[in-house]
């Protein structure tokens, strides 16, 4: 495989595993809807941020650590879970009638939080970790440097994800005052709640 062939090869399926809906997509989602485009970008930047650590981590050698250490893999699973679950039952429990995106000592949320969200909740899954480092090496062709080639295949996974982060927030900006109706607040919010929830549990028994 010549390094043209691996690029193009990796562009193709990276591209089909970054619109695949996730926890990613939904976060960016429910960030447009609550602050608007600039809110989004923070949240879409915390989440590339995320996998760039990720990603960099793998490719020096941490992520076959974190892969080889079942202690390891475990905390960081327990962490990452607990997280994901007390945000999304957050979200069920107390959904809010306004998307005036509040934190739970009354301020306005920032768009710092919202980075600061989004690059937590793929630092704290191991599974990101475990998906790079078995997902690079198989577009990594002969006789390349195997850690800038990796970096490069991190840092084109990560500028795919933010296009689609702009495509999404582009679709859903323009349905931002329909999406900031109360009954749309609570619905949306306990939809993302369960979504949370859902890839917590999912965290959490993953081996």
């Amino acid at each position: 495989m010549t390094i043209a062939q691996a690029l193009l090869a990796f562009l193709a399926a990276a591209s089909v595993l970054t619109v695949t809906p996730g926890l990613d997509t939904a976060m960016v989602l429910r960030s447009t809807a609550a602050g608007g485009a600039r809110q989004a970008a923070f949240a879409a930047a915390g989440i590339s941020l995320g996998c760039l650590v990720w990603g960099a981590a793998a490719s020096i050698g941490l992520g076959a650590l974190l892969a080889a250490s079942t202690f390891a893999f475990t905390m960081l699973k327990w962490a990452g879970a607990a997280y994901l679950l007390y945000l999304g039952l957050r979200l069920i429990w107390r959904p809010r009638d306004s998307f005036e995106a509040i934190d739970d000592g009354g301020s306005k949320v920032s768009g710092w939080q919202s980075l600061r969200q989004g690059f937590l909740t793929n630092m704290l899954n191991p599974k990101v970790g475990l998906f790079y480092i078995t997902f690079l090496p198989q577009f990594i062709p002969a006789g390349v440097g195997v850690v800038p080639f990796s970096l490069l295949l991190t840092a084109i996974q990560v500028v795919l994800a933010l296009a689609w982060f702009a495509v999404l927030v582009a679709l859903t900006t323009p349905i931002g005052r329909l999406l900031r109706r109360p009954r749309a607040v609570k619905a949306l919010d306990r939809f993302t709640g369960g979504v949370f929830v859902a890839f917590g549990a999912k965290l959490a028994l993953a081996r």
